[in-house]
């Protein structure tokens, strides 16, 4: 049986067709995930991985951190390799004292994370370890020693003249630092290491925020390259508020460096659930 001319036809092109309809559909599906995914990550949230122990015991080597982008506005360090590039921020909205930060550092290109201390306008100093912002101690009480799990990421690391001290319990070795409770105006209590007395930063002259910056610390204070050090020796002296990316919301992952990435069953086993929803802004603490 012979088909019709026209049909013979329509069937041509439609065989014909049908390939690029399919490969155009998914050129249009993987266009609109990856801009979705720009979007999602340039505007409303990040995962940034902790790789040091800068910031113990408030987060750990190996936690995944969610990081908002939309607190504090957004400037070029907000995109992805930081295109569109901009001078300044749109939106910009000053942190809050106490709020742990990720942030562009000044002079190098990598994204750290701190806490804020010192806003535009603030006098920061320490004395022996204890924390001055604007003349005035910030308050300081002695806690139990914080006991860090010792583990393949999480090695017991002091900072000399220091001497590691590694307790047992149940099994499981622990790191015991000594700890402090630091209270900032207005906001809730957190926790700070300090491993040594006299340490590198443990005396700093009082100095202003300039404008259009802030003064930010890690709490494992004896073992952070903050503010209180200069970039040529790689601290991070004051940063722009143009170079804040977000601010560490939630830990949604944490993992104690044990997986192996081809062995999908270890990462379960290398996971620490606990750390798991540990919120870092004053309303999830």
């Amino acid at each position: 049986m012979r088909w019709p001319a026209s049909h013979r036809g329509s069937r041509h092109v439609a065989d014909k067709s049908a390939p690029q309809d399919s490969g155009w559909s998914i050129i249009k599906f993987v266009v609109t995930v990856a801009l979705l995914a720009w979007v999602l990550r340039s505007f409303i949230v990040a995962l940034f991985n902790i790789p040091s122990g800068s910031m113990l015991p408030t987060l750990y080597i190996g936690d995944y951190v969610a990081v908002a982008k939309w607190p504090y506005g957004y400037s070029r360090y907000s995109f992805p390799f930081g295109y569109p590039s901009f001078e300044g921020r749109l939106f910009s909205h000053l942190p809050k004292r106490g709020d742990v930060v990720v942030f562009r550092h000044p002079a190098d290109d990598e994204d750290l994370i701190k806490r804020v201390i010192g806003l535009p306008g603030d006098v920061v100093a320490v004395r022996n370890g204890i924390l001055f912002l604007n003349g005035h101690a910030v308050p300081r009480r002695p806690i139990p020693p914080f006991r860090m799990p010792v583990s393949e990421n999480s090695p017991c690391k002091v900072v000399p003249p220091a001497v590691p001290v590694v307790s047992t319990a149940g099994g499981h070795s622990y790191c015991v630092y000594r700890a402090f409770e630091e209270t900032l105006p207005g906001r809730d209590s957190y926790t700070v290491l300090d491993q040594v007395d006299e340490g590198p930063a443990d005396d700093f002259p009082a100095q202003r925020v300039p404008a259009g910056h802030l003064f930010l610390m890690g709490d494992n204070r004896d073992d952070s390259l903050d503010s209180r050090f200069p970039t040529a020796i790689g601290g991070v002296a004051m940063v722009p508020i143009e170079n804040l990316i977000g601010r560490a919301t939630v830990t949604v992952w944490s993992t104690n460096g044990s997986a192996v990435y081809w062995k999908p069953w270890t990462w379960f086993s290398a996971l620490r659930a606990r750390r798991i929803g540990n919120g870092y802004s004053e309303a999830a603490q």
